[in-house]
């Protein structure tokens, strides 16, 4: 589903997660930010940042998730990634962080441009086998 009016949810998520991809450290091509809501309300963000041997990268999400669990918070209501690409979506990795902190209503959502449509998923949309 995409949503094209988002509520103040989503504006937030957006804003955060645009504001800090430009803090992304890239050797690649995509700049990728990310920005979670917990069921406490708080709001959390978080960049890519690639290792010069790319063994090492960190992925957007897990850096937002990583800041969440830092200051105590440890259950993810809504996650939004952002990236310049035509279609987007966490990698298998990404998503076990993003399964371990959510619940079976967490939704996981992509933004291609500032200020467009919001394609969401239910986590289990994106990994419907994984095991409970």
């Amino acid at each position: 589903m995409i949503i094209k009016t988002l509520n103040k949810d989503w504006v937030k998520l957006s804003n955060l997660a645009w504001k800090v991809r430009e803090n992304a450290f890239i050797y690649g091509k995509t700049k990728v930010g990310a920005a979670v809501l917990t069921k406490r309300k708080k709001y959390y963000a978080g960049c890519n940042i690639e290792h010069k041997y790319r063994s090492h990268d960190i992925h957007a999400e897990v850096n937002a998730i990583s800041t969440m669990v830092s200051k105590g918070d440890k259950e993810i209501d809504k996650i939004l990634i952002v990236a310049e690409r035509d279609f987007f979506t966490p990698c298998g990795s990404c998503m076990d962080w993003i399964m371990q902190f959510s619940s079976d209503k967490t939704i996981v959502g992509f933004q291609n441009a500032k200020k467009g449509g919001i394609v969401v998923f239910g986590i289990h949309d994106l990994m419907p086998f994984y095991p409970k």
